[in-house]
């Protein structure tokens, strides 16, 4: 059976932490900051934890299931 390809898109987008967490870039960060608060913005700043129901679907999309 042959190897399972990694997506591209996903290899940008997602990465795995030494505990086997996945992590994730925060939505909403790239344009119209104007109007959003410098609270707001200071929480896109941090990576966030890809959710639980999600963490399989992305594993899979980096071949590593």
């Amino acid at each position: 059976m042959p190897k399972t390809k990694t997506h591209s898109a996903s290899k940008k987008r997602f990465r795995l932490t030494a505990g086997g967490k996945v992590v994730r870039r925060k939505a909403f960060k790239s344009h119209i900051l104007e109007k959003k608060s410098p609270k707001r913005k200071r929480g896109f700043r941090k990576n966030d934890v890809v959710g639980q129901s999600d963490r399989r679907e992305v594993l899979t999309l980096l071949a590593r299931r």
